[in-house]
């Protein structure tokens, strides 16, 4: 008589499946962070890619040379054209949004259409027509976010504050620039404060 193998129909242990509820317990929870990290990145991306925008709109209207409006009377003569950097702009948003997106007004003279060809967002042609984490600041001469960024009373500061998570602690990113020999020198890197607060 032939002898026949007996196979086991034996299952898992509770042992085996705890250890493997662990590994996917603990697989889970990295992923989470590593999301968490990535929303919190491309949140923070915005406010870098749009401080280096504003800052390059300074430079280049510091760069044209623009003349006052005046009106002149008879054989009289015009003032000299000069170059300088856009006065101050308000800060949009006033108040950095908590935990959400602040939808900028696409209105005649609101948020990022106030100023003329000499001050404000209009003189940086900067604006931003999407919602957006940071209340963003340009600065002029005074008023800085962030002391030590480079800017001086001749220069100029581009900031964005932010509260990413509602817990009325702001994230800074700042960025300045001053003049040296009538050139505008930009400030190398962004400094930056609390980035994911």
């Amino acid at each position: 008589m032939r002898a026949f193998k007996r196979f086991s129909t034996r299952g898992f242990t509770l042992v085996e499946l705890m250890i493997v509820v662990a590994i996917i317990g603990v697989l889970a929870a990295l992923a989470i962070y590593g999301v968490r990290r990535y929303l919190a990145s491309a949140k923070t991306a915005e406010a870098k890619n749009s401080i280096g925008a504003i800052t390059r709109g300074a430079v280049a209207a510091y760069e044209r040379e623009t003349t006052p409006t005046e009106i002149l009377g008879d054989a009289a003569v015009g003032l000299a054209s000069v170059h300088a950097f856009c006065a101050s702009a308000t800060v949009v948003p006033l108040t950095p949004p908590a935990a959400k997106k602040y939808q900028p007004s696409t209105a005649f003279n609101a948020d990022f259409d106030t100023g003329n060809s000499l001050t404000g967002w209009k003189c940086l042609r900067f604006s931003i027509t999407e919602g957006v984490y940071y209340a963003y600041h340009y600065n002029q001469g005074t008023g800085y976010v962030n002391a030590g960024s480079l800017a001086t009373t001749t220069g100029f500061e581009v900031a964005a504050q932010g509260d990413l998570d509602g817990n009325s602690i702001y994230s800074t990113f700042a960025r300045g620039a001053t003049l040296r020999n009538g050139t505008p020198v930009v400030a190398t890197d962004i400094y930056i404060d609390n980035e994911f607060e």
